[in-house]
């Protein structure tokens, strides 16, 4: 047996990935990762009685190198005698009609259809080619989205399907580098299909692989990628633990936890009495929270977890009907909002001369139209400037309604503005209150709170300047 095959089979081995006279579902690409797993596999299922079956999704997203990827797993499914199902999906409108990157929109279809297979020929575990380089890319995709321990510490040897917690996923090629497999491959003379889309610079993981490692690589830390899986393992462990101390805190009975941990725990939790949430360490107070906001079905991030821990006994709203408190235990309690209407009134203003002034809501407004000039003069308090041709001759001033979306200076694209008071902490109450401006057309370019429109900025075609000042009138 070669060195690679011993240490994979170890691997299995000491991990207990897989066991004896099992049904296994191997997940195949063409590619040299899943290849190689898919011939390792299959040599070693004889001596261990595996039931092997093959699935291949087809994603459709590079023509007849997609097609030609199917046919190649098609051929080797009918040489090794092992039976095969083949999906296949319009990844790309599924991604365009579900508002997902194409990442995203193939990576749910891929699952949802690997989960279906394993469901419908009863096959307990599907095998992944993940391998140590994909874990190295994620951390940096992760580390990009600000993602917290248990993010960075990567994929699992050993976890359950996204789709179905009754399946699970396996992935023994782990420990292996991408080197490894390609070296592995021509030894063997193991046919296998190189993605073009790997190369391309439209996706942020190709970018990480082909930009972002090669230059920590030669500039920075030769051996990157080993820092970084030991970085992960040490994370992983520590994330482990810090869930551990948090899963006991909300238990808090000693019978649901081995012997082991309970001795670990000791010395952290029983010497605190029942009500000392703000005793436990951040770590520990974070993942409370999160596993609750979790379960109640709410997005745990990062800041509404700090304002729940930082604040207890305070309403933190989380959407216009939602807000959750926690109390001294670091319970986590939702509250319903009081329906309340949208305040329909609104005010139309018509920019003629060159300067004015209207009272709207509890607010005066003054605007003036100017030149555009060389030099940039700093804008005093509560003050903005727009593009006076882009936002036209007209202004509504209106309270926020239902459905009302903004582009903020630096976004691609328009948001709700509900997400935006939410994102920027504009407490419930007041976002009532706010007025804003439209164009005649009903296009909002100022929020109060926000940055200005993306489409009314001063850029170098302005020709003319539109001062906008507010303030708020004493009562």
């Amino acid at each position: 047996m070669s060195e690679f095959l011993q240490r994979l089979e170890d691997e299995i081995r000491v991990r207990e990935l897989l066991s004896h006279r099992q049904k296994i579902l191997v997940a195949v690409s063409g590619g040299v990762d899943s290849m190689v797993l898919l011939h390792v596999l299959n040599v070693l299922a004889s001596k261990n009685h595996w039931q092997l079956s093959i699935a291949h999704f087809n994603h459709q997203l590079r023509g007849r190198a997609s097609d030609a990827d199917e046919k190649l797993v098609r051929k080797k499914a009918a040489a090794l005698k092992l039976p095969l199902v083949v999906g296949r999906a319009d990844v790309k409108c599924f991604a365009k009609n579900s508002k997902l990157s194409i990442e995203m929109a193939a990576r749910k279809l891929r699952h949802e259809f690997l989960a279906k297979v394993a469901h419908d020929r009863k096959i307990p575990t599907v095998a992944l080619a993940q391998h140590a380089d994909d874990q190295v890319e994620l951390f940096f995709l992760r580390l990009l989205r600000g993602a917290g321990g248990e993010g960075l510490a990567g994929m699992k040897w050993h976890s359950p399907s996204p789709v179905d917690k009754t399946i699970s996923l396996v992935r023994p090629l782990l420990n292996f580098s991408k080197t490894e497999l390609l070296a592995f491959a021509r030894e063997q003379k193991i046919s296998f299909r190189d993605d073009a889309t790997n190369f391309s610079s439209d996706f942020l993981r190709n970018r990480i692989r082909n930009e972002l490692l090669p230059l920590l690589q030669k500039k920075y830390q030769p051996g990157v990628h080993k820092t970084v899986l030991r970085l992960m393992n040490i994370v992983g462990a520590e994330t482990e633990f810090v869930s551990e101390v948090a899963d006991h805190w909300e238990r808090r009975h000693p019978a649901g936890v081995n012997s082991r941990l309970e001795s670990q725990l000791a010395g952290i939790l029983p010497a605190l009495p029942e009500s000392c949430f703000d005793q436990l360490s951040v770590a520990v107070q974070r993942k409370v929270l999160q596993s609750q906001l979790t379960t109640l079905g709410l997005v745990s991030d990062f800041d509404l977890i700090e304002q729940l821990r930082e604040k207890e006994g305070k309403l933190i709203s989380v959407s216009s009907r939602l807000s959750v408190v926690r109390d001294l235990m670091g319970k986590l309690r939702v509250q319903e909002h009081v329906s309340q209407e949208f305040n329909a009134a609104e005010r139309t203003l018509k920019l003629s001369g060159r300067a004015g002034e209207v009272a709207f809501g509890g607010w005066k407004f003054n605007w003036a139209l100017k030149k555009i000039s060389g030099s940039r003069e700093v804008s005093p308090h509560q003050t903005e400037s727009f593009d006076a041709d882009k936002v036209g001759c007209e202004i509504i001033l209106r309270h926020w309604r239902a459905g009302d979306r903004f582009q903020p200076i630096g976004l691609k694209s328009s948001a709700k503005l509900q997400d935006l008071f939410v994102n920027t902490k504009i407490p419930a109450a007041q976002r009532r209150k706010l007025v804003l401006a439209t164009t005649a057309t009903g296009e909002i370019f100022w929020v109060p709170g926000l940055r200005i429109g993306e489409r009314f900025k001063l850029d170098l075609p302005t020709k003319r300047v539109l001062v906008w000042r507010w303030s708020e009138i004493a009562v």
